[in-house]
């Protein structure tokens, strides 16, 4: 495939979701993908002149703010889709919240639990006492009732 700006061969294929309906792929070689991520280009609206100018500015500022820290301009980093240092949550943090919310529905990792957790207090507690018993058993020597006990135990661990 051709690049859609010169005579070139594209190898960088981009599709901008300009609205809810509307679309728009890009099929770019590495200069022309280069110049259209690094270089804001003006794009035809409805909106006024002035209107979106202040827009185009707000938005080449927030590209260019860098972290004083390392030096990560926040344009590298959605490029990259990697921060340079742990400053970078706090200088970005605005679009980082938008963007992580956008990606995955909320702000915060709430992460996973084990299959194999207790899954309440209750449950918690009563494997505890278990295990106690099933020590005692085993101390005993009380084999039979130290498998009952065992079982018991996997059977909640499991579910």
């Amino acid at each position: 495939m051709k690049c859609q700006k010169c005579p070139k061969a594209a190898t960088l294929h981009i599709t901008e979701i300009i609205s809810d309906e509307q679309v728009e792929e890009l099929h770019l070689c590495e200069e022309c993908a280069q110049k259209y991520l690094y270089e804001p280009t003006p794009k035809p609206s409805s909106k006024p002149a002035s209107l979106t100018e202040e827009v185009e500015e707000a938005s080449v500022g927030l590209m260019n703010r860098e972290c004083p820290v390392c030096g990560m301009k926040f344009i590298d980093f959605r490029n990259t889709g990697r921060l340079g240092c742990p400053h970078d949550y706090q200088e970005f943090r605005d679009e980082l919240a938008q963007l992580l919310e956008n990606i995955h529905g909320e702000t915060r990792h709430c992460g996973k639990t084990p299959r194999r957790l207790p899954q309440t207090k209750q449950t918690q507690s009563e494997l505890a006492q278990l295990r106690k018993q099933l020590q005692q058993a085993v101390t005993r020597e009380a084999y039979e009732e130290a498998a009952r006990i065992r079982d018991r135990i996997r059977k909640l661990e499991e579910g």
